[in-house]
């Protein structure tokens, strides 16, 4: 079996989602290919082919695929699939917006967000907000998979693989970028972090949200929050975390003011330690907390930022 595995960078940087992604993919298969589509983005080809379990590194670089819109790619990828039984992505929100597309076009069904490779045509999903988990098996020819960078560990990088390059003169998109709304931050990005403190409803303010910053500054974390507190107002929208947010699976994950409602818990209930800080001796969150603290938010927060 052959793996074309989609790799996400930034033309300058290969993402460490794609580490895990080859872990998922390498367990079906040795035979795996990683697809690197950018502008001036050799250095992210380098990057790839120092990635255990790649046999080889496949480059299209081309000016006309600076800014990896899923119009422009997904053609390129479908037309590359036709020689390989699997092609792979990461859960993110480029892999959601390009898998599907190539799906589409190879006239195969997707298979999102595995949690778990059973053979090279069974894989593991969670449904019902993560409540459930489903077997899911494919006869298809072609299988697109995105997969969940949390439940993979990363691959190591010790390899030489050899890289080659690939032309392609299919006709791009009539697709134009016409601004970028970019939100610089010091702090580490959500999905990567090693620590998460995450605001819900209960800190009550955007003004009040200082409070989780203090904390965050204090642990180098990032800042997550619930959709109640994003949809208040309370912080952007892309910090949220949740089923319709981001999935984290961070070595610490402290939520305050979050009562645990089953699509929050669906994001972030694979970290490897939880702390809860609720008022509410009865909320969800406690039940999956491995350190619960009943209090007010307002008097513990200042106490730890202080003993931080």
């Amino acid at each position: 079996m052959k793996n074309l595995i989609i790799a996400e960078h930034d033309n300058h940087q290969l993402h460490a989602d794609t580490l895990k992604v080859i872990d998922a993919a390498r367990q079906v298969s040795e035979e795996n290919t990683l697809l690197v589509i950018g502008s001036d983005c050799q250095t992210v080809a380098q990057q790839a082919s120092q990635a255990n379990h790649v046999t080889q590194v496949l480059v299209i670089d081309s000016p006309n695929y600076l800014h990896h819109f899923a119009e422009n790619l997904a053609p390129v990828i479908a037309n590359l699939a036709s020689d390989f039984q699997a092609v792979w992505f990461c859960a993110s929100s480029k892999g959601k917006d390009l898998s599907p597309r190539v799906a589409a076009k190879l006239d195969v069904g997707q298979i999102s967000d595995i949690v778990q490779v059973v053979n090279q045509d069974t894989f593991i999903r969670p449904i019902y907000a993560g409540n459930a988990f489903a077997s899911v098996t494919t006869s298809d020819p072609v299988r697109v998979i995105t997969v969940r960078p949390s439940a993979f560990e990363p691959v190591g990088l010790s390899n030489t693989a050899p890289i080659e390059s690939y032309q392609t003169d299919l006709t791009q998109a009539p697709v134009t970028l016409i601004s970028v709304d970019k939100t610089e931050s010091e702090r580490p990005e959500l999905t990567a972090a090693e620590v998460v403190v995450s605001g819900g409803r209960g800190v009550g303010s955007k003004e009040n949200f200082a409070l989780i910053e203090q904390v965050a500054d204090k642990l180098g974390a990032a800042i997550g929050a619930s959709r109640a507190a994003v949809d208040a107002g309370y912080v952007a929208n892309d910090l949220q975390v949740g089923q319709t947010g981001k999935i984290v699976a961070p070595k610490l994950y402290i939520a305050v003011g979050i009562s645990g409602a089953i699509q929050h818990l669906a994001g972030m209930k694979e970290s490897k330690v939880i702390v809860a800080i609720n008022k509410d001796p009865d909320c969800p969150i406690f039940e999956i907390a491995d350190y619960s603290l009943v209090g007010d938010l307002f008097e513990i927060l200042p106490q730890l930022v202080e003993q931080l």
